[in-house]
């Protein structure tokens, strides 16, 4: 029996995004347990960052390029980077536990490997469609006489 891929109809099926919804819903609830002297400086940073991230990968699939994508997928993964920056802040400082640093990690660094492998995947596409083109762009070329009118 064929195994099916999962049909993508929406930035909601990818799971880059789903991972990356996951860390900012993570990242959201910590938030509010730090300081509240925290609350416009480290907290507001951390919940900006992990929110980009799952809105850049949502914005890349609305742009219909697989270009633009791969460069909105790259800034997410950026922010991935940022918001784990802001997880190892809050632990050094000891705003959080070290059990709360260790899942946003695990978090992190799932949502980071996906984002990889969707970027390889959109480099693929990207490389195919291009291949493709390029043939049938020669094909159609050798129709044409050296002055470029069709034979």
């Amino acid at each position: 029996m064929r195994e099916q891929k999962a049909q993508i109809r929406s930035f909601e099926d990818l799971l880059a995004w789903q991972a990356c919804r996951e860390l900012r819903l993570f990242v959201s609830r910590l938030a509010r347990k730090l300081p509240g002297d925290e609350k416009y400086r480290l907290a507001d940073h951390m919940v900006r960052s992990s929110r980009a991230t799952s809105a850049l990968i949502a914005e890349g699939y609305g742009r219909y390029h697989f270009k633009e994508n791969i460069q909105c997928c790259r800034q997410s993964r950026g922010e991935l980077h940022e918001t784990l920056d802001h997880l190892i802040v809050a632990k050094d400082e000891e705003f959080i536990q070290e059990s709360d640093y260790a899942e946003g990690r695990q978090l992190a660094d799932r949502a980071i490997e996906l984002v990889n492998g969707y970027i390889r995947f959109l480099q693929r596409q990207d490389a195919s469609e291009t291949r493709n083109t390029a043939l049938a762009n020669g094909k159609r070329n050798t129709r044409l006489s050296q002055t470029g009118e069709p034979k």
